[in-house]
């Protein structure tokens, strides 16, 4: 979801380090994917718990439905945020002019599902949310000093019965030949909430900018994790973590063609968590959902 680039930390180098591609089963891996956000903001992993067959048939049911005239039942309530956002009403990125070329649907728990689909993406989505919550436990063992200082509670207990966990299923259409000059699939931001889980899509086009300035592919072979940090983490930890700018890039020749499906979960904290002095996670997301379109200012 996105803002504008934040700072990164002095503390850091100022070389461009590559995205980690890490072992879950790895005695290490915990310390080196902490390693890997702190200083490019992602991490990848692989041969995790996540159930790759069931990425697939989620992708197989969602990719024509989003296509259909079935998510005239499920249109957006900016109320309850959940539902269907079509291309007409996606988001437009902080500093952009054009929407991003996309559509998706967003479910939290206990809100609208698509009775004509099965659970796939229900169950999923649980994997999804256990996995990310020993993620958030990983950092806030590994994490630096200067980070659990600033921390104003212990990282697994701001989500402790959360229900702001976002579930976003998106398809980038393919394109028709007249979308506008400067639109993409996801123009450059950064996500809002604590850590993203998002598994790798079958099309390329993933790019993170390194501090360097230059944009770079992030390593996403099929059933690969995609992990980052998102805006609620680098203010709790008082830039420590930094939240990194990332896009999904415009395709050229045969890509362009093809639907690309996506489908990450963005990790919240309960709405009244502290966050730092200036934000509760409300405070923080109102700010950010007006800013994307998303909530009536």
């Amino acid at each position: 979801m996105p803002r504008p680039p934040s700072p990164v930390p002095t503390e850091l180098s100022t070389a461009a380090p590559q995205v980690a591609v890490i072992d879950w089963r790895a005695a290490d891996a915990p310390a080196r994917f902490v390693h890997s956000l702190l200083h490019t903001g992602f991490a990848v992993l692989t041969h995790h718990p996540i159930d790759t067959a069931l990425l697939r048939r989620i992708e197989a049911e969602w990719d024509p439905w989003l296509a259909s005239p079935a998510v005239d039942n499920c249109r957006f309530d900016p109320l309850t945020q959940d539902g269907y956002v079509g291309p007409e009403r996606s988001e437009t990125a902080k500093g952009q002019t054009e929407k991003d070329l996309k559509a998706f649907f967003h479910h939290y728990p206990g809100g609208r599902y698509p009775q004509e689909l099965s659970d796939a993406a229900l169950r999923y989505r649980a994997q999804a949310e256990a996995l990310a919550a020993q993620l958030l436990d990983w950092v806030q063992t590994h994490a630096p000093e200067a980070a659990r200082r600033s921390f104003p509670q212990p990282l697994p207990e701001m989500i402790a019965g959360s229900r702001q966990t976002l579930l976003r299923i998106l398809r980038y259409p393919p394109l028709r030949g007249d979308e506008p000059a400067g639109a993409m699939r996801a123009a450059a931001h950064e996500d809002i909430n604590l850590l993203t889980v998002l598994p790798a899509a079958r099309e390329p086009g993933l790019q993170v900018l390194g501090r360097d300035g230059l944009w770079r592919d992030v390593p996403g072979d099929a059933g690969w994790l995609v992990i980052n940090t998102g805006d609620m983490l680098q203010e709790a930890s008082g830039g420590v973590f930094p939240s990194t700018t990332h896009r999904v890039a415009r395709p050229v020749g045969e890509a362009a063609r093809r639907a690309r499906m996506a489908m990450p979960l963005f990790l919240h904290p309960r709405p009244e968590v502290r966050l730092s002095a200036r934000h509760t996670a409300a405070s923080y997301l109102d700010e950010r959902l007006r800013e994307l379109g998303l909530r009536a200012p």
